[in-house]
């Protein structure tokens, strides 16, 4: 009798909705975070779409490196759309209230996009390393249909992968508190609200994590290895230097990227209280790769910044 009047409670009483309260510890002046964080938007949208017009319109650049580049630029936006514009809304108008059926949505959305931009990390070191390492074979194994296989492949991977996130909190009763000290729904961050047990939404939330990530940072690091292992071999010091400076260049973005990921998996397993750095990290790991993939990946290659002059009219002389 006792447990049929503890779940007649918890139908009772189950929220309907969240409120995102934002940044914990600054709610009285969070609302100075937009301007930066809108101009970091914008530059994520701006750049990631230059990226896809160069490449649409220089037929110099239709080859499967940048394939993977534009299809990253697609994965970027639609990792910092999935967040930004609810967290602008949260700044600007305090609309602070989101439905269980849209955060569940936002939740599986980021998991997918942050594991699709992993996947084509995957893809573009194992491309670097067929076109260092192996150039004679690079025509033959990196073609059009490598590129569709590796990106079907991937969004497969991802797009299952990442449903039990949203599922399992769905099934979590939430009861009393409806507040989550949070910009955006993240998973743990949901489901620490319930009121039963939510050991299972931690256990997978690591289990995908050090899985499913650690594969795809295991095969970079591996990828990245032999390429440097190779380019110390050549006899030529600028070709040499020029491939360790974007090996590099692209390993420092990977390394903030997967180093992110960490931190906030270690300090939600710790069972800490969200304090103001992990969610500001949880933010800005949606919002600054997408910025600044554009200009690592892309804008330090010669030909996209020739077709960039292109674009913008601009004279080239000299570049």
């Amino acid at each position: 009798m006792l447990q049929d009047l503890t779940h007649s409670n918890i139908s009772k009483f189950r929220v309907s909705e969240f409120i995102l309260m934002g940044f914990p510890g600054i709610h009285a002046w969070q609302h100075w975070l937009s301007l930066p964080l809108a101009l970091l938007y914008l530059l994520a949208l701006t750049a990631n779409i230059l990226i896809l017009v160069i490449i649409k319109q220089e037929a110099t650049l239709h080859q499967p490196m940048y394939y993977f580049l534009g299809i990253l630029a697609v994965v970027d936006m639609g990792l910092a759309t999935t967040i930004m514009p609810k967290i602008l809304a949260i700044l600007w108008f305090s609309a602070k209230a989101i439905s269980l059926p849209e955060c569940f949505a936002q939740m599986y959305a980021i998991h997918c996009f942050v594991a699709m931009e992993s996947g084509i990390f995957v893809c573009m070191a194992i491309d670097r390393y067929v076109a260092i390492c192996r150039p004679l074979h690079y025509p033959s194994v990196v073609t059009e249909s490598f590129v569709v296989k590796a990106t079907m492949l991937m969004a497969l991977r991802n797009s299952l992968a990442t449903i039990p996130v949203p599922v399992l909190a769905a099934q979590r009763h939430y009861c009393s508190q409806n507040q989550i000290e949070h910009c955006l729904c993240s998973n743990l961050g949901v489901t620490r609200l319930s009121c039963d047990d939510r050991t299972i939404n931690s256990i997978y939330q690591v289990l995908l994590a050090w899985t499913l990530m650690g594969s795809d940072l295991g095969l970079i690091f591996l990828s990245y290895s032999l390429i440097l292992h190779s380019v110390l071999k050549l006899n030529s010091a600028e070709a040499a230097s020029k491939a360790l400076s974007t090996c590099t260049s692209h390993l420092i973005l990977i390394l903030f990227f997967y180093s992110v990921i960490i931190v906030i998996s270690i300090t939600h397993s710790a069972a800490m209280t969200v304090p103001l750095i992990p969610v500001l990290l949880n933010v800005l790991h949606n919002v600054i790769p997408p910025a600044l993939n554009p200009m690592v990946y892309a804008l330090k290659n010669r030909e996209l910044r020739q077709g960039l002059y292109k674009v913008l009219k601009l004279d080239n002389k000299g570049n």
